[in-house]
This record gives structure tokens, sequence and C-alpha cells, in this order.
């Protein structure tokens, strides 16, 4: 293994801090992995957040900021935050208007964001939780119940931020929230594990010519592990399902994602990008906006997904409205 580390234990908190230390309008509260805005909390906002393992980045730190999350907690890699951590955090953001919890499905995060927000409920803050469950390859997974929470969060997390930023109440932050998560779809394909800075080796095998497709974000099993593909095979396999499962069709307007893993350069991303656009084009879908980059990882994997979102007019408002946070700056 080579990896940029020191103490494999200090993998979180090293890495913590080094962002801070880079984005001065973030702060870590003390004794926490958890990161919030430098600025407070705004009194007359809803304040979304969220959190998770570490591991997944830029997610989820790295869209904390105006426009988006009010802060984000930090477990150790792919293991979920404390609830302790988590009840910390809704109670730290809360300027007096709720915290909305955006929360990935996964058993833990579930578990510890229940339990963190009954925690922060005692102590008199309104709390509500959303469960994103975008991933379309399996129903069930070592780590859920139901679909899998992957990269359709970030845009849970862009539109939520934004209606909060337009002075909606709790409900209202809430609804729009549910809207994406159920009109996002999204999956991925492995060609390579990832490893993990205390293991130190891949947490799962693949042959050199051998690709899994549905993939989850912590390694877990996908659908089917076949042969190597073209970036064109692997596009339209995986749009063809996100876009069977949305039901997606001619006339309609969407956001899509091209996100890496972590390991696959962006020039690799684009290529992947070129063919979902001429695929939709040639469906008749619109492509309101396409994002590609790192949005959500898995460490260093060599791998990629594919999001596609339907949207009207009030989700392209809030997709557009500015935002300012150090993995994505949206400007008017």
């Amino acid at each position: 293994m080579k990896k940029l580390i020191n103490d494999p234990t200090d993998y979180v908190d090293e890495m913590l801090d080094g962002m801070v230390a880079a984005y001065p309008e973030l702060r870590r509260l003390p004794e926490t992995e958890v990161v919030v805005r430098t600025d407070g909390p705004p009194t007359d906002e809803v304040a979304v957040v969220s959190g998770g393992g570490s591991g997944h980045e830029p997610t989820h730190a790295g869209y904390v900021g105006d426009g988006m999350l009010a802060g984000a907690a930090a477990g150790a890699v792919f293991t979920s935050p404390t609830a302790d951590q988590l009840a910390e955090m809704v109670r730290e953001t809360d300027g007096g208007r709720g915290v909305l919890c955006v929360v990935k499905n996964y058993e833990g995060d579930v578990m510890n964001f229940d339990t963190g927000a009954e925690m922060a409920e005692l102590d008199g803050v309104e709390v509500q939780q959303v469960v994103v469950d975008d991933d379309v390859a399996v129903e069930d997974s070592l780590y859920t119940s139901g679909r899998r929470g992957v990269c359709g969060t970030v845009l849970v997390h862009k539109c939520a931020g934004a209606k909060a930023a337009e002075g909606a109440d709790l409900d209202e932050v809430a609804r729009v929230a549910e809207k994406v998560v159920d009109n996002v779809g999204t999956m991925g394909v492995a060609l390579t594990s990832c490893v993990t800075p205390e293991k130190g080796e891949p947490t799962f095998e693949l042959a050199e010519d051998e690709i899994e497709l549905g993939i989850g974000i912590h390694g877990e099993p996908g659908v089917e592990r076949t042969g190597t593909m073209t970036a064109d095979e692997v596009a339209d396999t995986l749009l063809d399902a996100v876009l069977d499962d949305l039901g997606v069709g001619s006339g309609e307007e969407v956001v899509t994602i091209v996100n890496g893993m972590g390991g696959t350069p962006l020039s690799e991303l684009y290529i992947l990008q070129r063919r979902v656009t001429e695929r939709l084009d040639a469906e008749g879908i619109d492509v309101h906006d396409a994002w590609v980059g790192d949005y959500m990882t898995s460490l260093d994997m060599m791998g990629c997904s594919v999001t596609v979102c339907r949207v009207d007019d009030e989700l392209t408002d809030l997709l557009d409205a500015p935002t300012e946070t150090p993995a994505l700056t949206v400007r008017e």
C-alpha cells in the first residue's frame, strides 16, 4: 500500500484538521469530527446537515457552506458517526428554525441519526430527517434494508440547502428534499477495489479482466461481475438501468452526474459524459445541467457512477441557486 498518511488511526482527525486549515470559512467543533460554518448558524434559516463514514470525500464536509449544508459529521472510514456527535452537530447548527438531517440509507447511519435526533429533540431542537436511497442496482445490501444512498444525495443537499436559504420553513425544506429523493436514481461500476488506510489491502478482489456492475460506495457487492467493457458500453448499461427505474422519457428534463469513485481520471469521466449526452439527446430527454467530477467517492477505487434526476422548474431553480462550498460553487 502506498498512501499519503501518517498513523492510519489518525486518518480522519488529520484530514479534518487539514480541511479547516484550507477553508477558514469552516470550523471544527472541539473534540469532535463535526465541521460547521465558521460564521455560525443563520437565525433566519433551517439548518440542513448530513454525515456518514469518511472515505467518500468531498462528501460530506465538502458541501458545508452558504446555500448548502450547515454542518457535516465524519465517522471513521466507511463507518457511521456516533449518535453523540450527530446530536452535537444538530444542536450546534440549529439557529431556531429547526434542522433537517439528510441521511444515506445505511443501517448504521439511520440508527445513529435517529438516536442523535432524539437526543437533540430532548434539548428543544425541532428535527426532521430525510433518507436517501437512490441506488437502483440492488434492493438490499450488506449494510442496508432497501436501497443504498449514493451520489444522488449531493443533489438532495443542494436543493434542500437552497430552499433553506430562501427562508422556507422546516416542512418545506423537507418536502423539497423528499421530492429529489423521489426523482433521482444512480448506478455505479468498479474497475478496481479501494484500499482502506487501516487494512492496507483491497477490500475485495477483481481479476484484471473483470469489472463489477452495481457496486456500492463501500465495496458492497453489485449485480454482476463481467468482462471489461468500453466506456460507451458502461455508460449505456448504467444509464439504461437508471432511466428504466425512474421511467424518464421523451420530453422530460433531467440533471445528470457522471461521478468518479476516487481513482478515475477526469478525462475518462468526460468520455462517459459524451455518451450519456448522446443517449439522452437521442431519446428526446432535455439535459438542464450535467455535472462531471468526483462528488461522492470510495477512497481510491477506479470506477464511476451515473446519476439522473428528473427536474421541474422548482428543482432547476434550486439547483441553479448560488452556493459557496469547498467542493461545489454555483454563482448567479
